[in-house]
């Protein structure tokens, strides 16, 4: 059934209606726009308390963001100076070790630079040798310490005479043939050596431990004054060796004293040189000439 004719009527006056309400406000706006457009244009002065106003109105608002913006920049801003702040006490951090490493080095350079000036003046030979020969035998496993060299009498050995090689003493002659001598070396526990402590020039004496090793112990008692490193010579005193001969390099402390490695060794050197006793007269008397090595 079609609806009635008046309803139609009624509901296409209202859109009308609407759309002309609709169109009038426009251009009213439109006009009330353009006067006031002209009005500032002609006489600007005339908004100035309007437009104070709007921005007193809009102050707390503006406030309000820029105190968030800022408490947002600062956050961030701060977070980064943190991590900044991080990374550079981590690089310091890392150049600070490295600076101590290097420092450690240094010192590690200048101690072994010490050690190798004192070798560099040790005397390669004191005096003049009395005969060279070839190492032909030597005991390692023997609580007795001895070598046996390849010249004797003949040769002018005599007992008692010290004996080396290039790295430094090996021992003394405690019995002798004409064509070979054997030589009680610095590791027996008979053997003891006057020395010196190269670093310092302290007086110290040396004896065999029996297994290829050296005890070192101070004159003075009561102090022990060695360093891993240190290298240990003869002192000239007693007169049997001559001064400032390589016996042993210190490899650890003990209690009263310390261990060492001889410098030279029977089975590293191959040759031994006999050389005369440093000074005859005092050491002609003594015991450690006239005994062989008992």
């Amino acid at each position: 059934m079609a609806p009635p004719k008046s309803r139609r009527s009624s509901f296409s006056k209202r859109a009308q209606v609407s759309l002309f309400i609709g169109f009038v406000v426009l251009v009213i706006g439109a006009l009330s726009g353009l006067a006031l457009l002209a009005l500032s244009i002609a006489a600007p002065r005339t908004y100035d308390a309007a437009r104070g106003a709007a921005l007193d109105a809009t102050r707390p608002i503006a406030e309000a963001g820029t105190a968030v913006a800022n408490t947002a920049r600062g956050i961030f801003t701060g977070a980064g100076d943190y991590w900044d702040a991080a990374d550079q006490n981590a690089a310091l951090r890392a150049e600070r070790d490295e600076l101590e490493r290097q420092l450690v080095e240094a010192e590690a350079i200048k101690r072994e630079n010490i050690r190798l000036k004192q070798t560099i003046g040790l005397v390669e030979r004191a005096q003049e040798e009395i005969a060279t020969g070839r190492i032909i035998g030597s005991s390692q496993d023997s609580p007795r310490r001895y070598a046996v060299i390849s010249v004797g009498a003949r040769h002018g050995v005599e007992i008692g005479m010290p004996v080396r090689s290039a790295k430094g003493l090996l021992g003394r002659v405690v019995d002798r043939g004409l064509t070979a001598s054997r030589v009680l070396l610095v590791t027996d526990r008979g053997n003891r050596v006057p020395g010196e402590l190269l670093r310092t020039g302290e007086a110290v004496i040396t004896s065999g431990r029996g297994d290829g090793s050296i005890d070192v112990r101070p004159l003075e008692v009561g102090r022990n004054p060695f360093l891993p490193g240190d290298i240990i010579a003869t002192s000239g005193t007693g007169g049997l060796y001559s001064p400032r001969i390589p016996i042993a390099k210190v490899i650890r402390q003990e209690d009263d004293g310390a261990v060492a490695i001889p410098l030279a060794r029977p089975d590293e050197s191959g040759f031994a040189i006999v050389e005369p006793i440093y000074e005859p007269v005092l050491v002609e008397d003594t015991p450690l000439v006239q005994q062989a090595g008992e």
